[in-house]
């Protein structure tokens, strides 16, 4: 079930809300980008994210296909969100997990994560090794 989340980056400059299913699938990826940040991604659909502050305190960072964007705070460096634009459900929010407020350890110990095997573009494959993401 939909449920709106509010979230923000470390230093709280960056704020979002974002209509999400912490019940569906998260993701863990090895590419270079998401396993170096430990990005962890709940998906919100297009009109499920609203920046709600902060606009002008994010950095984009493209790189590869320069098809996705990834997005930090220019204060703290944290990533709270990033933008897939060419997905299987067209352009996407993928959402930090660890950025939302008001999430208590016990559901985030319940959020099932699927892993994917970014690292060798095979995105509906997990990983051989995949614990330590």
């Amino acid at each position: 079930m939909l449920k709106t989340y509010e979230g923000s980056c470390h230093c709280g400059a960056v704020r979002f809300e974002a209509d999400l299913d912490l019940a569906q699938d998260s993701f863990r990826c090895n590419c270079s980008i998401c396993r170096r940040s430990r990005f962890w991604p709940a998906v919100a659909r297009e009109d499920g994210f609203r920046l709600t502050a902060g606009q002008e305190m994010l950095t984009e960072y493209l790189f590869n296909t320069k098809k996705n964007q990834h997005f930090f705070c220019k204060v703290c460096g944290i990533r709270p969100f990033g933008v897939g634009n060419d997905t299987q459900i067209g352009k996407m929010y993928g959402i930090n997990i660890g950025c939302l407020e008001g999430v208590t350890e016990e559901e985030l110990s319940r959020i099932p994560i699927v892993y994917v095997d970014g690292i060798n573009d095979r995105w509906q494959e997990a990983p051989r090794h995949c614990s330590h993401l």
